[in-house]
């Protein structure tokens, strides 16, 4: 494979270095005053308590879990229907559960770091403080990208190495190597949606509780140290945007490469490629390691100089050239690893389209957060709407913030169809997975983007809480309303990757499946994809349901403080924050159960009760339904918080200015308040959600392949005759199998079936020369439909090929070249499945079977006459492994 492979976790190990730096420099910067310092240490104690808190519960799902997939791992099928699994599935679980969980605890302990001393640089200046925020959100984006460049390249080289060294990508043995490889994906995304459920759970808590007896009925500031809700809501700044968005898009990020992975493994490239065929699978793991770094140069950009400088403008440099630098190194990635020519499932493409397909991600990731900054960002078109209906009361307010959620889906699902199509034309289905891996790559400096928001609403808060002259407050309220739009971008950004993520999931799915497509006039179909589409719903409802359950508990809380603790609003007496954590920590742990449940064990239970296809119905459903959501929840949300923060300057309406504590104000609060737990609970965990069900569904996919495929075999009768091509009688010999079966042949010619079989029994070495070509395979005309009559021939080879378990096979597809040249490649690619399936439906593994299509090339006879044309459209069959 080459020694290639070893930059990839080098690369992490570079990532993690720069991590350790740019820590031990924040940590180093002046932490302010003793006041300063005691609220940061309320913070910093609060969120890591409440990590440990959740890391116990969720150990009692993971090891449970890892016990399951070890039990699974075992099971290695017939040897007519082998499973490609290991019990080390739960090793690789067990180990991406502690990288996730790990990654969201570097984000929480330089968060609250990064905190105080960015109040402290707040001081001196603007720049300053955008330098120690920034960076303590760099150290976060930088750790997570180094954590999974290096888990997911470490592990495939230990698995690769443990199970397959020297054989080639397509053997068994590597099938197994990257269905264990799986488990990892699943262990991220599984704590993930636990940490971004439960984080967004408790910040939302406290923040709802806060605002709305803090702001609305005391009429304090919203970071008032006489709240006692302030300390809460700033722990959950960092549980639920640090932690949880750490474990999210450390997630995604192993989730897309993974996909690709698992697609580029059927491309068969051994002759063309110098990485023994390894090519594909390298790719997106080179893709990863050289964005990582492209993001780690393009922190550098990140400075202002002057008070007026713009923030965003700093961050879009940031962005903007971490962009350029991986398009600009995917080219020379692409061209010196992939092979000019390339063909997955019948479909060809080109080197040069998977360059095209990356270059889509990436533009659909741009689009998809200049969409998104639009419909979120103070002072456009959408916030100024629910601005202005806030002149009208609350409920106004939240009709104008649910609308332009509901508007904000429109660009970005057209953009999403956009990428699919263009990437798809460029490179099939690989191409789709390919441009998530793209979009993907600058996931370090996404996230840096998307930390620093968080950190600089914890500053404003401890500068508030503190007491700290106002021009600091201004300079954190500026940070803070970059911030909202960074974050509101960031989940635009994650996703749309999760789409394409899910999409790439989904058709390695099918694969693995053996199923050949979602059939929706089937009624289980359509029954599942109704259902599937009901699951963000659902799943919504207990998220919104659990920070309304414990925002009630806080309100009742802070009130009873007010009312029971005479001196807090006089400052003379400290109000019990520790009881308000307790709370958050308490509520959020407890109701993050049932919607993480609902993720992992749908899945399991349509498919062991329903089969693949029925679960590749509830899959679609999610995936449309759970975007759908997510880019609504997220964007409304977005828009309410910065309608409420433009009256921090004064905004126009009918006339007449309004500023905070008016009544407009008031009711911009409200729908802040509503669109809370949308953008930071429920928003958020949807692209985890059609994730993790796309990844649950990959992992116990051999298993129920192996149940919806245990049919009985459709062999008909032995006749007496056959009818080949002319349509004449040929009169049949009985030929014995070893295993003492006896088959209905051709007496005449050189029927398929004796050459093959004698061919699997003899000393000759494999190739791609030796084909054998079926004899008695009748399509419809015009289509992959085969005929009553091909059905012994094909059920012939089904029982060499079980006769013989250890044998793998290609179909080859071909045609005349009636039709254009794409209409012959389809056609051919089609009949050269609809064998393959037929010969699954007899009961071979689909792991045993390739099916290809080659059009109109190699031509056997003419084409002037109707049976050189019959004797082109045929279907030929060759030894892959024996």
């Amino acid at each position: 494979m080459d020694s290639i492979i070893y930059l990839v976790p080098a690369f992490g190990l570079v990532g993690l270095l720069y991590t350790a730096w740019r820590f031990s420099w924040v940590s180093k910067q002046p932490a302010g005053n003793a006041e300063m310092q005691r609220l940061s240490g309320y913070i910093a104690d609060g969120a890591i308590a409440f990590l440990k808190a959740e890391w116990k519960v969720l150990a009692m799902f993971a090891l449970p879990t890892a016990a399951l997939l070890f039990w699974l791992g075992s099971d290695e099928g017939t040897p007519e229907r082998p499973i490609n699994s290991s019990p080390l599935i739960a090793v690789a679980f067990l180990i991406g559960a502690v990288f996730s969980a790990f990654a969201g605890y570097i984000g929480m302990k330089i968060a609250t770091k990064a905190n105080v001393r960015t109040a402290e640089a707040a001081r001196t200046s603007l720049a300053k403080a955008l330098q120690v925020s920034f960076t303590g959100g760099s150290v976060m984006g930088m750790g997570v990208a180094g954590l999974a460049v290096l888990g997911l390249g470490g592990l495939f080289i230990i698995f690769y190495q443990y199970f397959a060294p020297g054989l080639p990508l397509n053997s068994e043995e590597m099938r197994k190597a990257i269905e264990v490889l799986a488990g990892f994906s699943l262990g991220a995304e599984s704590i993930a949606l636990f940490a971004r459920v439960g984080g967004g759970i408790y910040t939302k808590a406290a923040d709802v509780g806060a605002d709305l007896v803090g702001k609305v009925e005391a009429g304090i500031p919203e970071d008032d140290v006489r709240n006692p809700a302030t300390i809460a809501d700033n722990v959950g700044d960092n549980v639920g945007d640090v932690a949880g968005m750490g474990a999210d898009l450390f997630g995604s990020y192993v989730a897309t490469i993974l996909a690709t992975m698992v697609l580029g493994q059927e491309i068969d490239v051994a002759d063309t490629d110098a990485y023994g065929g390894y090519s594909p699978v390298l790719l997106p793991m080179m893709i990863a390691a050289v964005g990582l770094l492209a993001s780690l140069v393009s922190t550098f950009f990140v400075r202002i100089s002057k008070e007026t400088s713009s923030v965003q403008n700093a961050l879009n440099l940031g962005n903007w050239a971490s962009v350029v630098i991986t398009l600009f190194t995917s080219y020379f990635l692409v061209k010196g690893i992939l092979p000019e020519t390339l063909n997955l499932r019948g479909f060809e493409f080109t080197a040069d389209g998977v360059f095209y397909a990356i270059v889509t991600g990436l533009i659909v990731g741009a689009l998809m957060s200049i969409i998104t900054e639009y419909y979120t960002a103070m002072g456009k078109r959408p916030v100024d709407s629910i601005v202005q209906k806030s002149g009208t009361g609350h409920a106004t307010n939240i009709i104008g913030g649910l609308a332009v959620g509901m508007e904000s889906t429109v660009l970005p699902i057209l953009v999403l169809a956009a990428g699919i199509i263009l990437s798809y034309k460029f490179a099939g289905l690989y191409g789709v997975s390919i441009a998530a891996a793209g979009m993907m790559a600058t996931t370090a400096m996404q996230l840096a983007i998307d930390a620093f928001g968080p950190i600089a609403d914890n500053a404003g808060g401890i500068a508030e809480m503190s007491q700290l002259p106002p021009e600091v407050r201004e300079r954190t309220d500026n940070l803070d309303a970059v911030g909202n739009t960074t974050a509101a971008t960031g989940k635009g950004f994650a996703i749309a990757s999760a789409a394409l993520t899910s999409l790439a999931l989904f058709a390695a799915f099918v694969g693995i499946a053996g199923i050949r497509a979602i059939d929706i006039y089937k009624a289980d179909v359509l029954a599942g994809l109704f259902v599937g589409g009901m699951i963000p719903f659902i799943f919504s409802a207990l998220a919104i349901s659990a920070v309304g359950k414990a925002a009630m508990e806080m309100v009742n809380e802070v009130r009873r403080q007010f009312r029971e603790i005479p001196g807090i609003m006089e400052y003379q007496a400290e109000p019990e924050y520790e009881k308000c954590v307790a709370i958050s920590t308490q509520a959020s742990l407890k109701q993050m159960i049932l919607p993480g449940a609902i993720a992992l064990v749908t899945p399991v239970i349509v498919g062991f009760t329903m089969g693949p296809e029925v679960l590749g119905g509830l899959l679609a459903g999610v995936t449309v339904s759970g975007v759908l959501m997510g880019i609504f929840q997220s964007n409304a949300g977005g828009a309410w918080d910065n309608a409420k923060k433009s009256f921090e300057k004064g905004v126009l309406i009918d006339g007449e200015m309004y500023y905070k504590k008016s009544e407009p104000h008031k009711a911009s609060v409200t729908g802040d308040t509503v669109g809370d737990p949308f953008k930071d609970t429920s928003g958020p965990s949807m692209n985890i959600l059609i994730k993790l069900m796309s990844i649950v569904s990959l992992v116990i996919a051999p298993y129920i392949a192996v149940v919806s495929n245990n049919i009985d075999n459709v062999i008909e009768e032995p006749a007496v005759e056959v009818m080949p091509i002319d349509g004449s009688m040929t009169p049949t010999d009985v030929y014995e199998l070893e295993n003492g079966l006896k088959l209905n042949i051709a007496s005449t010619g050189n029927p398929v079936e004796r050459s093959l079989a004698e061919f699997i029994r003899s000393d000759s070495p494999v190739d791609k020369t030796t084909w054998f070509d079926f004899d008695r395979l009748l399509f419809e005309t015009g289509r992959e439909t085969l005929k009553p009559e091909s059905k012994e021939q094909l059920g012939n080879i089904a029982e060499i090929l079980k006769a013989y378990p250890n044998v793998n096979v290609k179909l080859g597809g071909y045609t005349d070249n009636t039709g254009d040249p794409d209409m012959n490649m389809k056609l051919s690619a089609d009949r050269a499945a609809s064998v393959k399936q037929s010969m699954i439906d007899m009961g071979v593994d689909a792991s045993r079977l390739e099916s290809e299509g080659y059009g109109e090339q190699y031509p056997v006879a003419s084409n002037d006459t109707e049976e050189g044309r019959a004797q082109n459209r045929r279907t030929s069959i060759r030894v892959t492994k024996k």
